[in-house]
């Protein structure tokens, strides 16, 4: 079917019902019971892009400040990885953008500074929110309700990383030293086409989960400005951002996907995963049937040299 016959369906109304709404919520009380092993194959898995495209289509979408410590760990080591191959007490600028409660931030600062403690990490860090940005540069979390992003922010993260990236004073933690130093911290908007003279290119710009909050034409509009942030030769992770998207920005600029830990990272954050095909922000199973599978599905992109 196509998208505007679709769009079409999904604006109808009867007695002041969606017919549409209706239908993917019995499916979703359908899909709840069956087996995630089958879900994610054959006809099924067309039939959730089906009704992934159903749930776009009506999404009221908004920002989200809620994210996690050690997110997708497959993503990180790559991080790890690329790090790892810059030469010795040489410096790496990373810009982490719409970086929320500074658990990515920190997450990133700690899987280098542990593996490479000779670089010189310059972090940008840069969220629209002041108050989730002003809890960020704290680096202070409470243990039980964590502040204004009503996330398990430490679910990911085992007892012995906890004493390793952590402080802890009673029912609060916060970010040892050695990992929050020299962090330059900014309130801005990752859209904003001045972005580059605020933060300098970058050697890895992670852009992650706030794309996919946006409706589709913002979100290709602000992928090509953060694009223009990473030096010639470096990274751009982009993950939890509409695949349709991605796929089109990372083409028309030859973007390369990089291909190490593919898979991993783009199974690596259940949030995503999980979320598909009922939420907007959902992530389909990848699918090596297609032909454009190893840019649809790459998280990871190299810009090249010659940028």
């Amino acid at each position: 079917m196509s998208q505007s016959f679709l769009a079409r369906m999904v604006n109808v109304r009867i007695f002041e019902k969606s017919p549409v709404n209706a239908y993917v919520r019995l499916n979703k009380w359908i899909w709840d019971r069956i087996p995630a092993s089958v879900i994610t194959k054959g006809l099924l898995s067309s039939y959730g892009n089906f009704l992934h495209t159903l749930v776009l289509l009506q999404a009221s979408r908004r920002q989200f400040c809620g994210t996690f410590f050690l997110r997708n760990r497959p993503e990180l080591e790559l991080i790890r990885r690329l790090s790892d191959q810059r030469k010795r007490n040489s410096t790496l600028t990373i810009a982490v953008l719409g970086c929320s409660n500074g658990a990515e931030v920190y997450s990133i600062l700690w899987i280098i500074g542990s593996a490479r403690p000779d670089l010189k990490v310059v972090m940008s860090a840069i969220d629209i929110s002041k108050d989730v940005l002003e809890l960020a540069q704290k680096g202070v979390y409470s243990l039980q309700a964590p502040e204004l992003v009503g996330e398990p922010i430490f679910d990911r993260i085992t007892a012995k990383e906890m004493q390793e990236m952590f402080d802890r004073d009673n029912d609060q933690v916060k970010i040892k030293s050695w990992i929050e130093e020299g962090i330059i911290w900014h309130l801005g908007d990752a859209g904003d086409p001045k972005i580059l003279d605020v933060l300098g290119p970058q050697d890895m710009v992670v852009a992650n989960n706030f794309l996919c909050h946006m409706d589709p034409p913002d979100a290709e509009k602000c992928l090509r400005n953060i694009v223009g942030l990473v030096k010639p030769g470096g990274y751009l992770f982009v993950s939890g951002v509409d695949l349709e998207v991605r796929t089109k920005v990372a083409r028309e600029l030859g973007l390369k996907p990089v291909l190490d830990l593919m898979e991993d990272i783009h199974d690596g954050d259940s949030v995503l995963r999980d979320g598909w095909p009922f939420r907007w922000w959902g992530l389909e199973p990848l699918n090596k049937r297609r032909h454009d599978w190893k840019i649809r599905y790459a998280s990871v992109f190299q810009l090249s040299q010659s940028i």
